[in-house]
Parts: C-alpha cells; structure tokens; sequence
C-alpha cells in the first residue's frame, strides 16, 4: 500500500558543501529512437557510406519505394542526408555538372553518425558504484553537489529566464522530452502561500537510485539549479510511495521575477 504524500515531509540528505559550479555541458539534443527497419539501414549507410536507393532496396530486400519512404523519414529526422550526382556514360559519377543522369545518393549526417552505441547505462551505474566508494561524507556531498550542477548545465539554456512557474513547467517539459512523465501541480499552504509539486511519475535513473539514494539528491540538487530556488524531495517511491514528488515554494515569488540567480 502506498503511503499517503505530505507535501511538509522531506527525506534528507547531505547538504550541499558549495562545491565550484562546472562549465555548462552543451545543449542536450533529444536522442531519436529508432525503429528496427531504420536501423538496419542506418547501419548499411555507416557501413557502405554513400549508397544508392537500388543498392539498399537490395540488401534489405524490400522495394525502392519502402527505401525512399524510410529515408524521407530519416532525412525529417536529421539523420539521413541526400546528395545530388551525376552518373556519366561510363558509369562513373561526380559531383560535378556533367553530360549524364543526375542520382541521389544517401549517407548520415553528424547527428546520424552518433545515432547507435549511445547507451551509457552500464558506464553510468559502474560510475555511481565508484562514487559509493568514496568513504569520505565531505567528498562524497562535494561530488554530489557537482554532479546536480552539470546535469543542471545540459537543460539551462531550454529552462532559463521567466517566472518561477514558467520554469518550473519548462522543467517538466525537458522531462517529457524525455519520455519521463512528469507534471506540475499546485496546492495552497496553511500560511496561505502556495506549493508547487513536480511529480515524477517514472525514474530517470532506476538502476542507480536502487543501489543508492544518493542520485535523488544529485537530481533534487539539479532542479535548484535550474529553478534559482530550494526544492526539497518529498516523497520517494524507494519509500513506497506511488512516485517521486519535489516541493517548490512559489508562495514568495515576486511578480517581476526573471529567473536570475
């Protein structure tokens, strides 16, 4: 049975030490899930390089017109790209205008490049099992703190500037994004002031946080970043709640609020 959510309760843990903030990560680019027919053809692309629709309709043994309709859709996607050459009469092609048959051509863009062997979810566990080694608690808040502080750095640029609220639901967004589902809800405080809930209905990190804990902090600790104000993690469904809440107390925000720190 789930235990009932009261907004006033915190779990707690370690405080931040006020380790140095880390130069921001770049923009984080929403990763594309692939369906398994375009992902054998994206593996023929980075395997052959530029490739004809004839020679993919061949190795995947389907017709010319289901290759150009996964390509299209690739090509939407940003991982496809098409090129224009021109075939000669000695079959040969070039790039350049000359008497012959113009043809596309079809290879992987930068983004396409990346696209496959993006899975750091053993690196990641293995890292966080290194940092439970650390016996020192001023060290291991330390790392922590900076941890909250890059991953806040992936997401500043799509959550930065507005009120409270409008970050808060930009948050929420970025979560989305990210197939995490997530909302942001509103109750009234006894004192009259308001609370804000980001709910997470789904763990970003499930293999982590049933090791340890400690990643809760690190993600409560990103979203004060994020939000220029204290979030305290409210419930937690490694406590048997139905899923993980962070309270914000809005009840202060000035009207002309920009989001600056």
């Amino acid at each position: 049975m789930n235990t009932a959510f009261n907004p006033s309760t915190t779990s707690q843990f370690p405080a931040d030490l006020g380790a140095s903030k880390p130069t921001p990560v770049p923009h984080a680019e929403k990763r594309s899930e692939l369906r398994a027919s375009d992902s054998v053809l994206v593996e023929l692309l980075r395997t052959n390089g530029q490739t004809g629709v004839g020679e993919l309709a061949s190795a995947l043994r389907v017709t010319a017109t289901a290759v150009r309709q996964r390509l299209e859709r690739l090509m939407r996607e940003g991982i496809v790209m098409r090129e224009v050459v021109i075939t000669s009469a000695d079959g040969g092609s070039s790039g350049a205008r000359r008497r012959g048959r113009p043809a596309h051509v079809y290879g992987l863009t930068e983004k396409g490049v990346r696209t496959g062997g993006d899975n750091f979810r053993d690196l990641a566990v293995v890292l966080w099992s290194e940092i439970r080694r650390v016996e020192s608690p001023e060290v291991r808040r330390g790392l922590l703190s900076r941890i909250g502080s890059a991953m806040a750095g992936l997401y500043e640029e799509q959550v930065a500037g507005g009120t409270l609220h409008e970050r808060l639901e930009r948050v929420a967004g970025v979560f989305r994004d990210r197939q995490i589902t997530c909302a942001v809800e509103y109750t009234s405080k006894p004192d009259g002031g308001q609370l804000a809930v980001l709910t997470n209905h789904v763990c970003p990190y499930p293999e982590i946080a049933e090791q340890d804990r400690g990643i809760c902090a690190a993600e409560r600790l990103m979203l004060q970043d994020l939000l220029h104000t204290s979030v305290s993690l409210a419930s937690c469904r490694l406590d048997g709640f139905d899923c993980c809440r962070f309270a914000v107390d809005v009840g202060s925000e000035a009207a002309g609020d920009t989001g600056e720190a």
